[in-house]
């Protein structure tokens, strides 16, 4: 048995009917050309009839929210799960299909996770490459369709089918749980898998042990504890002292605004792509991260959304960006911890909203640069205190530390496959809670960067007009950049 680390309880402890505390992916496979249509129904009798158990950490189950243990049986049946979406065919329906699942609490009877193969998938390939005449930087991103491709002649689309994953936060992190992806799939087109996906990593039994997070003794984590108190108390006076450094973000800054309020058990999925490229060339002409460039498309894409609800904030919006502290090859167990972000959605220039950004993101990561992972986690627990309590009691949902999470979660640099199928995309899909009622991470994959949105879907009004607002954000950085380097 391994004991629960503070980060773990603390989204036991959140949990609750409206606001479950998995995470999730949804994964889109292209069906091999040379395959026969049963291709997806033999996948699926393939996983019903197996009969090798679950690898760590998909046989844990949380014991007296006190433990994690190995289960005695898993009920496949119970985690398992085949949908064929009805016709006509479309991403909607996909999504409305995913939002519907993620809005399920895990029972803690059983192992925290889910997993879900789902057929009837529109199979289409979208061109996300900017358009020739990008917007002029001062024009307001309005609701448009995507860019069409430059070529008449698009490619036959492939079939496909998509896996919706779950999976319980307290077990893994965004990290570990794309760790888990990649060392799960295959680098081979040819490689025959004949194990289901829990299963998949006793393919290579030497790395199954390294997945496991060490086993730590008690006297280790006190000395751990003691050693950690003069570097807090020191960055904790550091902090102090840059209050008015450019850059510096406080956890009682964030305005109240509309992303901030009680939220039901209605969920909202969205999900969009990128090409890399196009983050990388603005990052190298800016000379900032790709992650800052990221942040800048969501807090365009906020400031407009924003707006059209007549919501905008007069102070700019504070993202909460987790950041790994993962040291090790393990791919289990919540090892994160979150730096403020000044989004600057109280600035109309791009530029100006890009750059404080990159002051806030610097100065996080500078901050827990000097600090090791237990560290972190106690400036984070006596910074973040007075939140972590709002967040439990739900006592001030309009009052908040950040006002958005937006996490950036890097995925794998080599196409997978799963027997032959392709992985096309991968789009994750978060948590949101009273208080903090829209979520959106992205991931990296091959050329190209997915975004997976999850919100209330109740209590935000048009929140489904984020995503054409993202493509404009980024239309509009460019056209910044183009227009500041001629």
């Amino acid at each position: 048995m391994r004991v629960l680390s503070l980060v773990e309880q603390l989204f036991f402890l959140l949990e609750k009917h409206k606001q479950p505390m998995h995470v999730g992916g949804l994964f889109l496979f292209d069906i091999p050309d040379n395959s026969d249509n049963n291709f997806v129904a033999d996948l699926v009798r393939q996983m019903r009839s197996s009969t090798t158990p679950p690898t760590f950490p998909f046989d844990q189950v949380v014991h007296n929210q006190t433990f994690w243990k190995s289960a005695d049986k898993v009920d496949i049946h119970y985690h398992f799960h085949h949908m064929v979406l009805p016709k006509p065919y479309s991403k909607q329906a996909l999504y409305s299909y995913v939002s519907d699942v993620h809005a399920n609490m895990l029972d803690k009877g059983y192992p925290l996770w889910e997993c879900h193969i789902i057929e009837g998938i529109e199979a289409d390939r979208v061109d996300v490459s900017a358009p020739s005449k990008p917007l002029h930087p001062n024009q307001l991103p309005i609701n448009q369709a995507e860019p069409k491709p430059k070529s008449s002649q698009k490619p036959a689309p492939k079939k496909q089918f998509a896996l919706y994953f779950k999976i319980h936060h307290a077990l893994v992190d965004g990290v570990a749980a794309m760790r888990l992806v990649e060392r799960s799939l295959s680098a081979s087109q040819h490689e025959v898998m004949s194990l289901p996906p829990w299963a998949l990593m006793r393919r290579d039994k030497k790395h199954l042990a390294a997945l496991t997070p060490q086993k730590r003794s008690v006297s280790g984590i006190v000395k751990e504890q003691v050693g950690s108190i003069k570097p807090v108390f020191t960055e904790l006076k550091n902090g102090l002292r840059q209050r008015t450094d450019p850059g510096h973000v406080s956890t009682l800054q964030a305005p109240s605004s509309l992303l901030n309020q009680r939220i039901s058990n209605s969920r909202i999925f969205m999900a969009h792509t990128f090409h890399l490229n196009r983050f990388k060339s603005l990052a190298q002409q800016l000379d900032v991260s790709i992650n800052d460039v990221a942040l800048a498309v969501c807090s365009g894409a906020l400031r407009s959304y924003l707006i059209s609800e007549n919501a905008l904030p007069k102070e700019p919006l504070v993202a909460f960006v987790p950041v790994s502290l993962r040291k090790d090859q393990s791919a289990s167990g919540n090892q994160t911890s979150l730096v403020l972000c000044d989004l600057g959605t109280d600035q109309a220039s791009p530029k100006q909203r890009l750059q404080a950004i990159h002051d806030s993101m610097t100065i996080g990561k500078d901050k827990f640069g000097r600090l090791d992972q237990a560290q972190v986690i106690n400036y984070s627990a006596i910074t973040y205190a007075w939140e972590g309590v709002n967040l439990l009691t739900g006592a001030y949902p309009k009052k908040q530390a950040f006002n958005i999470l937006i996490s950036n979660v890097p995925g794998p640099k080599q196409q997978l496959y799963w027997d032959g199928a392709a992985l096309s995309a991968l789009y994750p899909a978060s948590v949101v809670f009273d208080g903090q009622a829209l979520n959106i991470t992205f991931t990296s994959y091959l050329n190209q960067v997915h975004f997976g949105i999850i919100g209330c879907g109740k209590n935000l009004p048009n929140i489904q007009n984020l995503v054409p607002l993202l493509e404009q954000a980024l239309l509009v950085l460019e056209a910044d950049s183009k227009e500041r380097s001629a």
